[in-house]
């Protein structure tokens, strides 16, 4: 009878917190128009590290909260943020529209099908394109541009330009990049 209650209360407690972690902050909070209540609930009840005029655009689907977000960064609409293995992303860093950054797999060699996961790390003034993936384990360099639609298996150089499926290096950024990414449209 004990084990009985216990396990109900288990599953009480598992069914509320994919509600409070899951649900909420992906089918409410990320729908609604405004950035002060959706960082309000990702930093406080999430607890996601979003730095100083950081933006997290509508439509964001998250998984996991080990996520840090540098100062002056966006993340573009519609975009999914797997934080799960651990993502870091950088000051002064645009991630665009529909981009994803993946830090969970299955090991496909296991009979179990395990889960491997591992971090991803976006360093300062790297540009993101549309519809770009990033997979578990990748370290994507100061000032690098990953080209949209590519998808990035490996580490990509600072100032390298990467693209296409897999990601291979088509050319180089000029350094000294000064911008922020201060985009906080009304009502998204």
């Amino acid at each position: 009878m004990l084990d009985s209650l216990r396990f109900m209360k288990n599953r009480i407690v598992q069914l509320l917190q994919c509600f409070v972690y899951f649900f909420v902050p992906n089918r409410v909070i990320a729908a609604l128009p405004g950035y002060a209540l959706r960082h309000f609930y990702y930093r406080r009840v999430c607890g996601l590290r979003i730095g100083e005029r950081s933006s997290i655009h509508h439509g964001v689907f998250i998984t996991g909260w080990k996520i840090e977000i540098g100062d002056h960064s966006t993340v573009g609409r519609h975009s999914y943020l797997d934080g799960r293995g651990g993502l870091t992303i950088g000051s002064c860093v645009s991630v665009s529209p529909d981009v994803h950054l993946i830090t969970a797999q299955h090991d496909v060699n296991d009979p179990g099908f395990a889960d491997v996961l591992a971090p991803i790390v976006i360093e300062d003034y790297v540009w993101i394109g549309s519809r770009a993936t990033v997979l578990p384990g990748v370290r994507i360099g100061r000032g690098a541009v990953v080209a949209a639609g590519a998808v990035v298996t490996r580490d990509v150089a600072p100032l390298t330009v990467v693209g296409g499926v897999p990601a291979r290096p088509i050319g180089e950024r000029k350094p000294g990049m000064r911008y922020v990414c201060d985009w906080f449209y009304p009502f998204d």
